[in-house]
């Protein structure tokens, strides 16, 4: 089971949706956001930090560390929490739940029509996107391969 929770970056300007697997992780787990507007001028702490196409997420690693201790502690790390899922996007990227809803509306018309070139078109576009997102920079995108 994941946790859904949506955060604000630090300038107010944007917000992110993040998922939190097996409810291992608090929320607490994220210090800040930073979206690519207010991150440009944060320097990168590889420790607590990581990045993702323009946006950062700065993570407490106490909490980290003491909510994972069912884990393997010793391989608590910023990456570790978001590739796997324990501090991560909710999708792709931070709003990717909802862009992709609006992404398949013109699909979902076609799946009344035409079922069979529903599905076709639903397959095309799902590897399309994931090049997309891909060749934009997301993380997740290049997980996917």
């Amino acid at each position: 089971m994941c946790v859904d929770h949506s955060m604000n970056c630090v300038c107010g300007f944007s917000s992110a949706s993040f998922n939190f697997r097996d409810e291992v992780m608090p929320v607490e787990v994220i210090n800040r956001l930073y979206c690519p507007k207010c991150s440009p001028d944060i320097a990168l702490n590889a420790a607590s930090m990581i990045r993702d196409n323009g946006w950062i997420i700065d993570f407490d690693m106490d909490v980290a560390r003491f909510a994972g201790q069912r884990l393997q502690p010793a391989t608590i790390t910023p990456e570790y929490l978001f590739d796997e899922g324990y501090c991560t996007w909710r999708g792709v990227h931070p709003t990717d739940h909802i862009d992709s809803v609006r992404e398949r509306e013109d699909l979902v018309k076609l799946s009344r029509s035409n079922p069979k070139k529903y599905i076709e078109e639903f397959k095309k576009w799902g590897a399309e996107r994931m090049s997309r997102l891909e060749r934009e920079g997301w993380r997740k995108a290049r997980e996917a391969e």
